[in-house]
């Protein structure tokens, strides 16, 4: 893959993917549930060359007040922006651009993962490309008394070259209690398969980047393409989308010691067969300490799998099939990580299938029976949104927030004035 037309390669692949399913709508329509569909923010239907950005393929957090804050991938000044969505009292939300990248040449391009916010307010994101070297950055957006906001370069990465630190950090970040932020890379480390790094601040301002694990491109995993998440131990845990005893993919957990190393464990390796294959997703913990995750591929049709994993007394983990996707009505491809509500019940999206090839938004919910039915809650239709790539966020009331990296194009070209993406509102 040639990472510096990387938004131009996926839109064309994932069109022709989606194209097909269109095509090959198949077996029986899973089970649809009354819900509300509203869209909140249509990417650049009225700002000459796309100011407001295009291609949200990151997802959505809540500051306390209930203001949305998201990425896309492109557009803004140049190469993507942080923006901000504020609700207004008649219901509609407006749109402010926090930070526009490319602008002046090292701060970054292309951020593919939302942002994370720390109590002070402070933003925190990855861009996949840019800085330097051109293989991305960790920045801090700080706001000011005036409602400006401020852009930090924390951490530019470069290439292997010039050591063993990770390029292209495709995926959002995590804090700890101390402050510090974690992440991965999709590429570079002593292996070049890539890297769980640590940034830590320095009193002076700066930061200081550790490689926590280096991944081999063996059975240990290749190719994080997936966030993190920590358990109330300290242990981090995330997915890869390639290596493995299989190559299809692992699920592993770092675990710290004393000295300051941290060793890898990995949990379950995807067969690439009716399990599922390439979690390109973050993992999800209930209160039980069972993780639930995606993955894009594999499963009996091929179009990826919802899964469960339980821990067991004798340190194994036990994989469960939660839901397979067809690639008819009940959706195709998840890309995003699942989110769970106080009930147990999960929600996510496809970047394909449902009734118009376009994706859908599901929840999957545990039955009387102990077995989980997917229900479909909105089949996109196009025009402005569909093709939903990132996971989705609550509110307090339960309603589902999310992002659609398309509309009614596929918006590969930067001069096309289409709809590019847009934030929707579901209302189960």
């Amino acid at each position: 893959m040639k990472h510096k037309n990387f938004l131009a390669t996926v839109s064309r692949a994932l069109a022709v993917m989606t194209g097909m399913l269109v095509v090959t709508l198949m077996l029986a329509p899973s089970a649809w549930a009354q819900s509300k569909y509203k869209v909140l923010h249509q990417f650049s239907s009225d700002y000459p060359q796309h100011y407001d950005g295009l291609a949200p393929y990151g997802g959505l957090i809540f500051d306390a007040a209930g203001n949305l804050y998201g990425t896309t991938a492109s557009g803004g000044e140049r190469e993507g922006t942080v923006f901000k969505l504020t609700p207004n009292t008649d219901g509609s939300w407006t749109e402010s651009v926090l930070y526009g990248f490319g602008f002046n040449g090292g701060d970054g391009s292309s951020p593919m993962a939302g942002p994370i916010l720390d109590a002070a307010g402070n933003l925190y994101g990855t861009t996949y490309l840019g800085g330097g070297q051109g293989v991305g950055t960790v920045f801090d957006l700080t706001p000011n008394p005036d409602g400006s906001w401020t852009h930090t370069v924390l951490h530019t990465f470069y290439p292997s070259q010039w050591g063993d630190a990770g390029i292209w950090p495709y995926a959002g970040l995590i804090l700890d209690a101390a402050g510090n932020l974690y992440g991965t890379t999709v590429g570079g480390g002593a292996y070049g398969y890539g890297v769980v790094f640590e940034l830590t601040p320095n009193l002076d301002g700066s930061w200081t980047e550790s490689v926590l694990y280096s991944f081999t491109g063996g059975t240990d995993g290749a190719n994080p393409y997936a966030g993190l998440i920590f358990d109330n131990t300290g242990n981090l845990y995330g997915a890869t989308v390639g290596g493995g005893l299989y190559g299809y993919g692992v699920v592993f957990k770092l675990k710290p010691h004393a000295n300051g190393s941290w060793t890898e464990k990995v949990l379950h390796k995807f067969t690439g067969g009716k399990e599922g294959a390439n979690p390109y997703a973050a993992l999800v913990f209930d209160i039980a300490g069972n993780l639930y995750g995606t993955t894009v591929n594999g499963g009996p049709y091929g179009y990826g799998v919802a899964y469960k994993l339980t821990p067991n007394t004798a340190g194994c983990w036990t994989p469960k099939i939660l839901h397979k996707f067809t690639g008819g009505k009940d959706g195709a491809n998840p890309y995003a990580a699942l989110v769970l509500d106080a009930a147990g019940n999960l929600y996510g999206t496809t970047w394909a299938g449902g009734t118009h090839g376009l994706g859908v938004v599901f929840k999957l919910n545990l039955g009387p029976d102990g077995k989980w039915g997917e229900h479909v809650l909105h089949a996109f239709a196009g025009q402005p949104a569909r093709n939903p790539y990132a996971g989705l966020v609550l509110d307090r009331a339960g309603n589902l927030y999310g992002t659609t990296a398309t509309g009614d194009t596929d918006c590969s070209s930067y001069w096309s004035h289409q709809d590019c993406g847009a934030v929707f509102e579901i209302t189960p």
